[in-house]
């Protein structure tokens, strides 16, 4: 079965920044590796100045978040975590995959987030836009790994995220990608899009 992806976003806000990427580097992720059913992790930095400016995401196996050991993580935080975590913003989400295309390997230098909700009306053609048209073009842009598509399982946020990795920020300036995203079918899509969310991160540190 396909790993789920814990997906948080997250800002500081009162932590000083070397101390908060500190205790998540060097305390938040490895107490979460070290559980049963942590795959990969990732965290990035937003290149779009838009907040919250952190990103996250940890592979995990289905049911992992409701078992007794995360749940003893949280029981057991230290009071640094809490803390820091109370200053902090964090927006967790859980996405449960849809499709995976593209190359799996180590963690992307840019990683573009696109996250939105569409009508029920409109579900089928989103679902043959991506399918038939969309992620084929962009994984025919120079320099595009790899994109996923997810549906959200818990939290708050747009129903559908996609997940795009991407070898450099120039890929938004070739002509294939500007292409990609300039279709009719595409602004059909996009425009009956409720919350409509795209963030763009580089990497900032990987882990597992």
């Amino acid at each position: 079965m396909a790993d789920d992806l814990l997906f948080v976003y997250s800002s500081p806000g009162s932590v000083p920044l070397g101390e908060f990427n500190d205790w998540y580097d060097n305390e938040h992720v490895p107490a979460r590796l070290a559980l049963p059913g942590f795959g990969s992790v990732a965290r990035f930095r937003a290149t779009d100045s838009l907040t919250p400016e952190w990103l996250a995401t940890y592979e995990v196996a289905p049911g992992t978040l409701d078992g007794a050991a995360y749940q003893a993580v949280w029981d057991n935080a230290s009071a640094r975590e809490k803390s820091v975590m109370s200053a902090a913003t964090i927006d967790r989400r859980l996405y449960s995959p849809i499709s995976d295309s593209g190359d799996t390997g180590e963690a992307p230098p840019v990683l573009m987030a696109v996250s939105m909700s569409v009508p029920e009306s409109g579900l089928a053609d989103m679902e043959a836009w991506y399918v038939e048209e969309h992620i084929p073009m962009l994984l025919a842009v120079p320099g595009w790994r790899r994109s996923r598509r997810y549906r959200l399982a818990s939290g708050d946020g747009p129903r559908y995220l996609s997940l795009h990795e991407i070898d450099s920020l120039a890929a938004f300036d070739l002509p294939e990608y500007k292409a990609a995203v300039s279709t009719p079918w595409r602004d059909r899509i996009v425009g009956s899009a409720i919350g409509r969310e795209r963030r763009v991160f580089e990497l900032h540190r990987s882990f597992g």
